[in-house]
């Protein structure tokens, strides 16, 4: 395969990293960076020689430099904050470049549809990271879905806290007009997930949205859901402090734990190299969880109505 040029926004971020290895992973080749922060030394670890810039002005005209010398950027990878996706996708595509940007892909769904007008008019393509689909585990739990008795439907509860500091609600991640809120910011790469492996939205039911934490009952096609999401430390479980971790998550199916901790380390580089074979996932993999999430942000809560998630009854 022919090396692909690269360049990337946002690379002083969390995720960058897993992105730049993914770069090289593949056999490919990073030409320029942008962020505006420059603690920016984990590329001397990939690519020292990448031109990097913090001002997008300046950025912009060394890709047009770039390609009006002959050295185009194939794709952009995209690791900023949610709110400037669309906008660093749209950059991505009037440059004659792929976009490959991290989740949620944008805030809302009426932006996935101008972005698909941008798509036609300019014949490139925008690819979202949605790497659980590529994870062993989840695989095995689709196909074991797809081929067990069509008209069961399935009990699952999701529970997903990952204990944030103060530092988190002074950020954008605590702004809901960037971050899209809890579900959308923690969420949505298990939502994806869900309605991958267990189809459409039936009904969205939301008990509690709050700024540090939201729960609901979904009703997919051929499964029932019971959510808890929060980035608050005092909700994780006693044995899980005692060991010093911060983070729990499970996913009860039928009353049986999905194990799928292991196998993370190289799934970046996995939808990397299918993005690159011609395959990825593209606007309309992206859709039902962005509908989703933007409207469990827009939902009157219910309160501890109906069936709902047990960690509930600890929280309200």
């Amino acid at each position: 395969m022919t090396m692909k040029n690269f360049a990337m926004i946002g690379t002083a971020g969390y995720i960058a990293p897993r992105h730049l290895g993914a770069i090289r992973n593949t056999g490919n080749s990073l030409l320029a960076a942008l962020d505006k922060f420059d603690s920016v030394g984990i590329l001397d670890s990939y690519f020292p020689e990448a031109h990097f810039f913090t001002e997008f002005e300046r950025f912009d005209r060394h890709i047009d430099k770039l390609r009006r010398k002959g050295t185009s950027v194939d794709y952009v990878s995209i690791c900023t904050p949610n709110y400037l996706h669309d906008s660093h996708i749209r950059f991505a595509l009037r440059h004659h470049a792929h976009a490959i940007c991290e989740k949620p892909l944008v805030l809302n769904p009426w932006n996935l549809e101008a972005l698909k007008e941008i798509e036609t008019e300019t014949g490139n393509r925008v690819y979202n990271i949605l790497q659980l689909r590529l994870h062993p585990d989840i695989i095995a739990l689709k196909e074991k879905i797809d081929n067990g008795p069509a008209d069961k439907i399935y009990d699952i509860d999701l529970t997903y806290l990952t204990s944030r500091g103060n530092w988190y609600f002074n950020s954008w991640k605590g702004d809901v007009s960037k971050s899209g809120g809890i579900a959308t910011n923690i969420g949505i790469h298990f939502f994806d997930m869900l309605i991958w492996i267990f189809g459409g939205v039936k009904e969205n039911v939301v008990h509690v949205l709050e700024a540090d934490k939201a729960a609901g009952l979904l009703h997919l096609e051929r499964a029932q859901v019971r959510w808890f999401l929060s980035v608050n430390y005092n909700y994780v479980p006693e044995y899980i402090k005692l060991k010093g971790q911060r983070t729990y998550r499970s996913i009860m199916v039928d009353g049986e734990e999905l194990e799928f901790s292991e196998g993370f380390t190289d799934l970046h580089t996995k939808s990397y190299s299918e993005i690159l074979n011609g395959n990825g996932f593209g606007l309309d993999a992206a859709m039902p969880s962005i509908q989703l999430v933007h409207d469990i942000r827009e939902s009157r809560q219910v309160g501890l109505k109906g069936e709902y998630h047990k960690l509930l009854h600890t929280v309200a």
